[in-house]
């Protein structure tokens, strides 16, 4: 068996992405596969989670360099044929890797490249001249890495400039068998996810102003934006449950009646065209309710295609708040287009496609 070590320094053990989608289909797949992350160890669907014990800390800098190191060695250790990595604190690692004679693979979940532009925590003045050396350093090592893995495709154009062997393993979801829940009486709108200001919270609370509806906002947050989000007017509209588990989220999914998915353009979603690479769109889809969505190119595309929820730009509380109205006072046409969606993801938009681009990927590497 060909023995496979995924590394993450960031992300816990059961993250989506590299736990329950990469490392249980490669296990699946024949391969002998190990997760180095923090945390406990255990042994989960086929894969050996191999934990350090202890938990990645606050620091931003201690978790890139100490922690960091420390992922590497025990990773090391375990002497694996392909390497698999998913932060960019741990690219020097990579590289010792691959000057050891291993197979290396760099998953970057984002735009690697151009990420410290958008960086709050780099003093303004400094950003771009940091920015510029950072590129420089990500590029020297992925050219010299064995692939490149990111999630849509005005990433992957970046980095097949520097690896000619970059391939698209988006974060499409795992198909799951529909469930039938009873909608919440009262009209609601969901997002689970992270509360934070790129997903405009803020707007969405403004729109619905006026309105009999409840908007139900699962996950983590920063605790500075939630204290101001509880600042609006119409803040006792919100029900804020926090981080819930993972079976009470597509419940709530699938009791709402639409999703919301009002991402801020970034250098990370190629400002206006948009990315693929983030789950949320598909996750309502998959539920099958509408989705209200910002209108970035490819998500537009998607939506026009299979006529599955409304885009607006995500800045304009109007345009938000229209939609609502739509949904809320077409029923029929909402139950459809939340049908449309299911379909969609059955057909597309599903795990199942990009779980190839991953094995065949690794075919072409053993």
């Amino acid at each position: 068996m060909v023995k496979v070590c995924h590394m993450t320094s960031a992300h816990d053990s059961d993250d989506v992405r590299i736990f329950k989608k990469e490392c249980v289909s490669l296990a699946k797949a024949g391969y002998d596969v190990y997760l180095v992350a923090q945390g406990e160890s255990r042994e989960e669907s086929g894969v050996h989670v191999v934990g350090l014990g202890e938990y990645a800390p606050e620091s931003r800098m201690k978790r890139m360099t100490r922690f960091a190191r420390k992922i590497y060695e025990r990773a090391l250790e375990l002497d694996a044929d392909i390497y698999h990595f998913h932060d960019p604190e741990l690219l020097s690692y990579g590289l010792k890797l691959k000057k050891k004679g291993k197979t290396v693979i760099f998953d970057s979940h984002e735009d690697t490249l151009d990420m410290l532009l958008d960086k709050q925590f780099i003093p303004a003045p400094v950003r771009p001249a940091a920015a510029k050396v950072y590129k420089a350093h990500v590029a020297n090592i992925c050219k010299k890495l064995d692939a490149v893995i990111t999630v849509t495709p005005h990433i992957i154009d970046k980095f097949k400039c520097i690896n000619p062997n970059t391939v698209m393993v988006s974060n499409y979801p795992a198909l799951r068998e529909q469930r039938e829940f009873e909608k919440f009486s009262k009209f609601t709108l969901c997002f689970t996810g992270g509360i934070d200001a790129q997903w405009n919270h803020d707007v969405i609370i403004n729109a619905i102003k006026g309105f009999d509806a409840e908007y139900i906002l699962c996950g983590s947050g920063a605790p500075e934006f939630l204290e101001y989000l509880k600042t609006l007017p119409d803040w006792d509209k919100i029900d804020y449950r926090g981080r819930v588990p993972f079976e009470q989220s597509i419940e709530i999914q699938n009791r709402s009646h639409a999703g919301m998915a009002l991402l801020k353009p970034s250098r990370n979603t190629g400002f206006k065209t948009g990315t693929i690479g983030n789950t949320k769109l598909f996750e309502y889809m998959m539920a099958g309710i509408p989705v209200i969505c910002t209108d970035f190119k490819l998500w537009q595309e998607i939506i026009d295609k299979y006529h599955c929820g409304i885009c607006v730009n995500p800045e304009d509380s109007t345009a938000v708040s229209e939609a609502v109205k739509y949904i809320r006072d077409n029923p029929e046409r909402a139950a459809e287009m939340g049908r449309n969606g299911r379909k969609a993801v059955e057909e597309e938009f599903n795990w199942l496609s990009q779980e190839r681009n991953l094995l065949d990927l690794y075919k072409t590497l053993v």
